[in-house]
């Protein structure tokens, strides 16, 4: 009898590979959108401004109304970071449209250097796409020294279509949020207590 595979036997070790390299691409396609959710999620929030998300500008808004809408700053500190965290003036009326800078600070009342990292938000949420900020600390990470005040800028300006918003067009306040959150640093590693005369510390035991 041949050793020859038959032609039935090669069409079947076809398409087994044909299935193996259609699954190693689906795991591979699935990873790789496990690896952009994260990035691709933050962008649909900055485009649509869903969840309160403002938008990043690089320019200056080109158009003013002759309408003012207040906008109000809340700060906060969560996970037991030690930090006095304010804006420096609590709110500020001004026109649509119009750039505006206005400040946060923060403090760190720890006696070691710690790390931050600010988030934010806006209500209402559906404001966020109309809110452009140009300049902002936001998702940076932030070192201070024991005692250290941080003074942080924002420039921002509202968005003139808002007022083309059916569910907007009357809003008068907005209110920006900031969040600091910190983060894990290196820990310090104990360092064994030193022998003394040759001997062996107290509570060390015997090998």
């Amino acid at each position: 009898m041949s050793d020859q595979p038959t032609s039935t036997e090669t069409g079947k070790e076809r398409s087994n590979r044909a299935v193996a390299v259609a699954c190693l691409a689906f795991i591979a396609g699935m990873v790789g959108m496990a690896y952009a959710a994260v990035p691709l999620y933050a962008m649909f929030c900055q485009v649509t401004g869903y969840g309160g998300t403002t938008q990043r500008v690089e320019q200056y808004s080109d158009r003013v109304l002759d309408r003012e809408i207040t906008v109000r700053f809340d700060a906060n500190v969560s996970g037991g970071l030690p930090w006095d965290f304010q804006p420096v003036q609590r709110d500020v009326t001004m026109k649509i449209g119009e750039t505006t800078q206005i400040s946060y600070k923060a403090k760190n009342i720890f006696d070691t250097p710690t790390n931050g990292r600010a988030s934010f938000n806006v209500t209402p949420e559906m404001a966020g796409a109309y809110f452009n900020k140009v300049e902002c600390f936001c998702f940076t990470d932030t070192t201070l020294k024991p005692g250290e005040t941080l003074d942080m800028p924002v420039v921002f300006y509202v968005d003139p279509d808002i007022v083309d918003v059916p569910e907007l067009k009357d809003l008068k306040t907005i209110t920006l949020s900031y969040t600091f959150f910190p983060i894990e640093g290196e820990k310090p590693v104990a360092t064994a207590p030193k022998a003394e005369d040759g001997k062996a510390p107290a509570n060390s035991t015997g090998g």
